[in-house]
């Protein structure tokens, strides 16, 4: 997110160094409010002193790459207690298996930061990011219909009986000429239900079978780059295959942004992710 003027501003404002507990602008308007007491005048000046300050600082370019740094910094940390929050919250199998890939993923930076501690991967790193998120909304859609499909089999005994046999038995009623029709009714209404949940069963089976594909088709794809990138030398034909890849999965994202509706909403998919941390020399040997 790009900083608007008035957030320099307002970090100016607060601005602290290192070693200072309290931001020295406040110190110096406290001082001035207090000179104001005693002459007016010093409130004045206080004024026209510290909208010159804000202004100096506010517009500084050291001062500007700190605060998009220090922005940054925040950004990550908050994407990297929800991706926790999120992976913490599948189950144990899935949750190795979302580790391996991102591992995978690393391991694909480290092999070119080896291979050239010069070359920039910024651009990979954000590539892989997105695939990585993608993988896991998938695994996180494919538990959401996991449980309800879970749930939906707890009551699917009525009496002793599944759903199927249930509305074959309540087919065998309806043909019975003497029931009155408040209990045929009844049972119309009843086997109305049933196939709408029998329906809505098997449409939840197909899309586990969808999701199953894709995470098998992203594994796949990260399979792949890794070999490439240990046969490449160079990194720009890398980024332009993950890109390509991350294009290639705009109908899979959509897909999902349209389920939420029904299965309920599992975080938004617009939301940018975060690039995977690109390993530094020393991490890499």
């Amino acid at each position: 997110m790009k900083l608007s003027f008035w957030d320099y501003i307002r970090s100016a404002f607060n601005a602290r160094p290192i070693g200072m507990f309290v931001p020295p602008n406040w110190i110096g308007l406290g001082a001035f409010a207090f000179l104001g007491v005693l002459n007016p005048g010093f409130w004045l000046l206080g004024v026209g002193l510290e909208l010159a300050y804000l202004y100096i600082l506010s517009t500084n370019l050291r001062f500007q790459n700190v605060v998009n740094g220090s922005q940054l910094l925040e950004a990550r940390r908050q994407w990297q207690s929800r991706l926790h929050s999120l992976t913490a919250s599948l189950t144990p199998p899935d949750q190795d298996r979302f580790r391996n890939l991102e591992s995978r993923c690393q391991s694909i930076l480290s092999q070119q930061q080896s291979s050239d501690p010069s070359v920039q991967l910024e651009t990979q790193s954000e590539g892989l990011g997105r695939l990585l998120w993608m993988y896991l909304r998938l695994l996180l859609m494919r538990q959401s219909i996991y449980k309800i499909l879970r749930d939906a089999a707890s009551p699917l005994r009525q009496g002793g009986e599944l759903l199927d046999d249930r509305k074959r038995r309540l087919e065998q009623l309806l043909k019975d000429p003497s029931i009155t029709e408040e209990l045929r009714r009844s049972y119309s209404g009843q086997i109305e239900i049933l196939q709408q949940r029998l329906q809505g069963q098997r449409e939840a089976r197909d899309k586990l079978a969808f999701l199953d594909a894709e995470l098998m088709r992203i594994e796949q794809q990260v399979e792949l780059i890794r070999e490439q990138a240990v046969i490449s030398t160079d990194p720009a034909a890398v980024s332009q295959r993950i890109d390509a890849i991350a294009t290639t999965l705009g109908n899979t994202n959509q897909w999902i942004r349209e389920q939420q509706q029904v299965y309920g909403n599992v975080e938004d998919l617009l939301a940018e992710p975060p690039a995977i941390p690109i390993p530094t020399a020393k991490e890499t040997q």
